[in-house]
């Protein structure tokens, strides 16, 4: 993978990239880097496509967000600007946890903008939002987002060199036997300066609107309600322990121009990486349809 940089909305974004052709942004999540998608770059490229995965805003060696803002509306805009930063009219975006949030704005925002969708492990759809009110199982699997909310977990998710994402990684992912280096690799990205309290930033900025940038309120108000113009296939692990795999039910209302839905067996909330083989297959039918 060939590292580079691009500049878009004041920032410098690092990328990982393979290939040359039409363009496929592919949007990292949490608790995660571009690395994510080092199974999907090469693939893509040797499909004659030009893959990049950026590291997202806070995650080094991106810088963190200059104006502190790291709500999903942010990151929609964020997708957007890097399409025409790589120097494209449009692109295939594939986004995976916080960059399927990323992705599915971006086509809420910008449709011709975005000639395909992929997401990974993050529905879409009101339903997901009823979710955590109304499904215990949901809410005893998101307890995280609640935890991330109180200055506790600043300590926490860094104690012990990290030791709490490698137990989300198996909570969330558990029939993975992850690389040990890959683990090792995802620690150092956090390490870095500012990285953790990014990472942190993005879901604070879920439940505080003080975090929220109010000239993009309008975008935030559409994003995970509105239908969304762009032909889409959504992956999601069968065993994801994170985001249940039921919450797919009701996406398709949101699809008009098609939705093409793959619950994965075998695979929890990163399946992706867990099951490279198997995605990219699904991938690259899905791109060739």
């Amino acid at each position: 993978m060939k590292a580079g940089t691009v500049q878009a909305r004041g920032m410098t974004f690092a990328t990982l990239e393979e290939g040359d052709g039409p363009l496929v942004l592919c949007l990292h999540g949490f608790p995660d880097h571009a690395r994510s998608f080092r199974h999907q770059l090469p693939v893509l490229a040797a499909a004659g496509y030009r893959a990049v995965a950026p590291a997202m805003r806070g995650y080094a060696p991106t810088g963190p967000a200059p104006d502190g803002r790291y709500q999903t509306a942010a990151l929609a805009e964020d997708a957007v600007a890097l399409i025409a930063a790589l120097g494209y009219d449009d692109a295939i975006v594939f986004g995976h946890d916080w960059g399927a949030l990323a992705a599915y704005g971006a086509a809420l925002v910008a449709p011709t903008r975005v000639r395909k969708l992929i997401t990974a492990a993050v529905p879409y759809g009101a339903q997901v939002s009823a979710a955590f009110m109304s499904s215990y199982d949901q809410q005893r699997r998101s307890w995280y987002m609640f935890f991330f909310q109180t200055p506790f977990a600043d300590i926490a998710v860094a104690h012990d060199d990290y030791a709490f994402l490698e137990r989300l990684w198996r909570d969330w992912s558990p029939g993975w036997n992850f690389p040990r280096e890959e683990m090792a690799a995802l620690k150092e990205t956090f390490r870095q300066p500012g990285v953790a309290e990014a990472a942190l930033g993005y879901y604070r900025a879920m439940f505080n609107p003080a975090l929220q940038d109010p000239a993009l309120a309008t975008l935030q108000n559409r994003m995970m309600m509105e239908p969304i113009e762009v032909p889409t296939m959504m992956l999601h692990g069968a065993d994801d322990g994170c985001m249940g795999a039921e919450l797919v039910e009701g996406m398709a209302a949101f699809f008009p121009r098609g939705l093409r839905t793959e619950i994965v067996p075998g695979t929890g909330h990163f399946l992706h990486q867990e099951d490279p083989a198997r995605v990219n297959a699904l991938v690259l039918d899905f791109l060739r349809s």
